[in-house]
This record gives structure tokens, C-alpha cells and sequence, in this order.
């Protein structure tokens, strides 16, 4: 029987083990992988400190890889001739990004990331466009991209393209090239908020962000996001028509004093990390503002679990993002948000991996220390090899 070597989680607060696992062979619609790199998030080390979500031990976690297709299951695209588009995988020679799916398979260990060989639902893989991609800016997209595409779809927010004459409430306002905020007289017009910009689901939120804002049909206006001093200029670069600091005390009142003079009003905040407070008090400075009817609820839509004892703020919903519950539409969700989405921006140049990456080691038995250093610091990548 064949076997790889694993980072094995054997009980809640314990570091990882080495240890050795059978390989597994994969399942209709499932793809085996061979982990070249897999990307650190501080919910990993939550899962190994405080056993979140995890059922039963012993267990391998982990959600960000890059790596090579090895073997493929049944109903597998597997050439041009299928009928998915863009999407087919063979072994030996495509070179994918994927979100591993334990969280969804109650951690059955065959489906986490932190491992030589890794199960995959085909849905959940991106085909990397081409070889200037590296294995380990491939493996920090996944949860990246997933995280604010799937706050997009949790606050109602239409897909790039999807937007209709019904499903916007303004005329449209755009961006000129320059990137520079476009003022308007239309009071519906929107700015879309990033807070916590400068995180690596932050950076991909400004730049998805700003491929709504290009969106001909969107109703939104400008992205405006909230960063460190030290990150503000490379979260413009990114697509941020303003960018504001989250330390500055008076925060609130220069985002709401920005958007007014800009014209537009704020009701759609994607809350990458930090505090919830700030973001229910942009949105509330803007509740009244030329609202009509429930489709202009405030929303928020979280990364970080809400906490339970999170104040209320009337007219503004908070959303923790996750997807679906549903395993057909989980699939499909991801199979647009990996597939369709991430491809093609890839390929095309519209978006690129963000942040700068830091490498903390080589090697599976470099991820407690990764995780230690993460949960302090900035995001961690290792390379399993």
C-alpha cells in the first residue's frame, strides 16, 4: 500500500505529529493531489489550539495548497471535450491551487491539507493558467479568493456581469482609469468598504472589489478601504480609489465625510479582520441616506466569527461568510469561484496573488512553527518538500 508522510493533529493544544498515512485512492468527482506548498490562516492554528470544528481525533487539517494532479476519480473532466468550461485535469501534467475540503468531510483526515497527498473535490481546484505562477503564490489563493467572492454572493451583491437594470437601484457611476473616485449628483451611488485591507483575503477583496466597481453595471462607485499606515499605498495600487488608517481615532467620520463629498453613500462593508464596531458605525452614518425599501439593508459581511456578544446596530445585518451548507451548491460555488472567476482573471492579468508572501520553512514539520508565528504576525506559507 502506498503512504506519505502527514502532519497529524492527535488531540485539541497539541502541536502536529509527523507520521505516516496510507494514500488514498480518490472517489467519483475527486482529485488526488501531490502538495507542493500549502498556505498558513489563523484558522488553522485556531483548529490546532482550541480543536474548532474538529470532531474527532487523531486528524489532518489544514485548507490552502498548490500541487499536482496525480490521479483522478470518476466523472473527473479529464479533456477539452468535456462539457466544463475551462476545467479539465490530467494526471501527471495539471498544475492546480485548491481549497482542501475536511471542514466539509467532518476532518476526515484524507481531505487535509497538511500532507503529501491530499483528496479534492475537482469543483474545489484551480488549473493554474501558466508556469509564472510559483507553488507558493499558488497556494495563497484559495481561501483568498473564497473568503470576499463568497461575501459578495452572501450580501447580495451580483456576480461581475450578472447585474441588471432590476438587481441595481442607481444608474451607474464608474472609476476613470486613473483610478481616481468619479464624483456624481446620483445620491444611490455607492462606495464599497474593505476593512482590514492589507490581510491577504483583504488585498483580494480590494481587488475583487474593484472588478465590481469596473462592472458597467454595477452600482457601485468606488471601493474605499481601511489599512496600516505602512500598507496604504500598496492597497491603492490594488484597486482602492481611498484608503484610510484603522488607527486614526476619527476613522469613522473621515470614511462617512469622504463618501459624502464623493457623493456617494456606504452600505456594503466586507470585514476582512479586525473589529466589527467600526464597520456597523460607517454604515449606520449612512442609514436614511436616500434608502428605499429592504434591498438597501445595510450589510456586513464577516471573515471572523461574530462575536456572541457583538452589539446590534437596527437597519445594518452582519453576515459570517461562509458557503453553503448544501453540498450541490457548495460545488457549484466553488466551481465558479476557483473555476470560472479566479482562472480567468489569472490568465487575463486582471488580478494577481497578494500580499507579498513569507515563507517560513521547508517541510511538513515546519507548520507549528508557522502557526506560532502566524497567529502573532502575517500570513505563513511552508513547502511540504
Amino acid at each position: 500500500m502506498a503512504t506519505h508522510l502527514a502532519a497529524v493533529a492527535l488531540a485539541k493544544g497539541d502541536p502536529f505529529e509527523l507520521q505516516t498515512r496510507p494514500t488514498p485512492k480518490p472517489g467519483p468527482e475527486e482529485l488526488l493531489i501531490e502538495v507542493k506548498s500549502v498556505a498558513l490562516n489563523p484558522a488553522d492554528g485556531y483548529m490546532r489550539d482550541q480543536g474548532l470544528f474538529i470532531p474527532t481525533y487523531p486528524t489532518v487539517i489544514g485548507f490552502d495548497i498548490s500541487g499536482l494532479v496525480l490521479e483522478v476519480g470518476n466523472n473527473v473532466p479529464i479533456s477539452a471535450t468535456d462539457e466544463i468550461r475551462g476545467s479539465f485535469f490530467r494526471p501527471g501534467i495539471t498544475r492546480v491551487a485548491a481549497f482542501a475540503a475536511s471542514f466539509w468531510k467532518s476532518c476526515d483526515p484524507d481531505y487535509g491539507a497538511f500532507q503529501e497527498r491530499c483528496l479534492v473535490p475537482w469543483q474545489h481546484a484551480l488549473l493554474l493558467p501558466d508556469e509564472d505562477i510559483s507553488w507558493n503564490q499558488a497556494a495563497t489563493l484559495p481561501v483568498a479568493v473564497e473568503v470576499p467572492l463568497s461575501a459578495w454572493d452572501a450580501m447580495g451583491i451580483p456576480r461581475v456581469g450578472e447585474a441588471t437594470a432590476a438587481s441595481v437601484s442607481t444608474v451607474p457611476v464608474g472609476a476613470d482609469p486613473s483610478g481616481e473616485t468619479r464624483k456624481n449628483k446620483n445620491k444611490n451611488s455607492e462606495a464599497l468598504l474593505i476593512w482590514g485591507a492589507s490581510s491577504s483575503v483583504g488585498t483580494m477583496g480590494v481587488q475583487s472589489a474593484r472588478l465590481l466597481r469596473e462592472d458597467p453595471d454595477s452600482a457601485f462607485a468606488a471601493v474605499y478601504a481601511s489599512a496600516g499606515a505602512a500598507n496604504q499605498e500598496y492597497v491603492g495600487s490594488l484597486g482602492a480609489n481611498r484608503v484610510f488608517d484603522y488607527k486614526d481615532p476619527r476613522v469613522v467620520d473621515a470614511i462617512a465625510s469622504a463618501a459624502r463629498e464623493d457623493g456617494l453613500v456606504i452600505r456594503h462593508c466586507f470585514l476582512a479582520m479586525g473589529q466589527l464596531a467600526p464597520c456597523q458605525a460607517v454604515l449606520k452614518a449612512f442609514l436614511g441616506d436616500h434608502q428605499e425599501g429592504e434591498n438597501q439593508r445595510a450589510k456586513i459581511g464577516s471573515a471572523p466569527v461574530i462575536p456572541p456578544d457583538a452589539e446590534e446596530v437596527n437597519g445594518v445585518e452582519t453576515i459570517f461568510v461562509m458557503p453553503s451548507a448544501d453540498e450541490g451548491e457548495r460545488l457549484a460555488q466553488f466551481q465558479y469561484w476557483m473555476g470560472t472567476w479566479l482562472r480567468e482573471n489569472l490568465a487575463n492579468g486582471t488580478i494577481m496573488p497578494s500580499p507579498e508572501l513569507r515563507v517560513v520553512g521547508k517541510g511538513l514539520g515546519a507548520i507549528n512553527a508557522g502557526l506560532d508565528l502566524l497567529l502573532r504576525g502575517p500570513r505563513a506559507l511552508t513547502e511540504p518538500k
